[in-house]
């Protein structure tokens, strides 16, 4: 074999499944998809050396993992705001931003392949990212490849190198600390459920006429909102309340547009006004999980970045 006989098709084919696997390995779709073009540079560059003692697929796995591991050998834990510290005791207009790396961000669709439908799409909400964050990378990796992907031992073993029962000692011991393992995130979030669109629509409507009371009416009594990559999460009507006071400057004349993340999670767009009067340009993405037909959390990832990788306009009219 040689790289020119490569097959670039077959690798397409597992690109959504490979994507899907170093996303939740990483908590960062832009970490993931560096993994899987590296992994596909690899491979190419490898290809001759491939001595088919294990599955194409399983090989191609082994050097994504290898990447996954050796990335997260130099980062630190990704996590959430609500995860990281109490809710804010004083309002003021947040300024304490952690660097992008910190944070666990959301994804888009990974394409279509037929193994989606085998994957569990509850493996997608934010607050089991966050736990898998809280393994060690190798654990991680096999809880991933045997409770997501439905991966035999065997399959496991020879991806991760190393031997069948490692990789079930491994398994154990990631399901353990997963169960045992308390999250704020885990307790606020209810992406397992949709959210009403009535209530999205009313969301939507009183941020964009940006009436404060009818907003925060819509809040579960305990509601709050978290805005990574800034570090301070509200909580409660009042000081919501008090924040959106203190934010209308930046926030008034808001529009939204509606997108999905996380394996198709409904989500809401921001834009603002920027510097040039005619048009609105990218904030934030607004993941909404409610709780006895109210919002209980709103989670706005700040990041601009992510409106192009959700296929979302540059810009929009005001």
């Amino acid at each position: 074999m040689n790289e020119a006989a490569f097959d670039m098709k077959l690798f397409e084919s597992y690109k959504p499944g490979l994507t899907s696997y170093c996303y939740r390995m990483l908590g960062s779709i832009d970490d993931a998809d560096d993994a899987v073009q590296e992994t596909y540079i690899r491979a190419w560059q490898s290809w001759d050396r491939f001595r088919q003692d294990s599955s194409i697929k399983t090989w191609i796995y082994r050097i994504a993992s290898n990447l996954c591991l050796d990335k997260l050998r130099q980062a630190k834990r990704r996590t959430l705001p609500v995860d990281l510290s109490d809710p804010a005791v004083k309002i003021v207009e947040p300024n304490e931003t952690l660097p992008d790396s910190s944070w666990i961000w959301p994804s888009p669709e990974f394409g279509e392949n037929p193994e989606d439908a085998l994957v569990r799409k509850d493996t997608l909400q934010f607050c089991f990212i966050a736990l898998l964050q809280t393994l060690p990378p190798r654990q991680r990796a096999v809880l991933i490849l045997r409770d997501v992907f439905e991966w035999s031992s065997k399959q496991i073993a020879e991806t991760l190198g190393m031997s069948p029962a490692a990789a079930n000692s491994a398994l154990q011991r990631a399901r353990e600390t997963m169960d045992r393992t308390r999250l704020r995130s885990d307790e606020f979030s209810k992406m397992d459920v949709n959210p009403d669109q009535n209530l999205l629509s009313r969301y939507v409507e009183a941020f964009e006429q940006f009436d404060i009371q009818a907003l925060v009416s819509l809040f579960h009594e305990e509601g709050c909102m978290s805005m990574p990559p800034f570090a301070m999460w509200i909580s409660g009507q009042e000081d919501l309340s008090a924040f959106f006071a203190l934010t209308r400057w930046h926030c008034e004349g808001s529009k939204f547009l509606p997108t999905t993340v996380n394996g198709g999670y409904p989500a809401l767009a921001q834009y603002v006004p920027g510097k040039e009067t005619s048009v609105l340009v990218p904030w934030g993405i607004h993941v909404i999980e409610e709780k006895d037909n109210r919002i209980f959390h709103v989670q706005n990832f700040i990041n601009a970045k992510l409106f192009s990788r959700l296929g979302l306009p540059e810009q929009i009219d005001r």
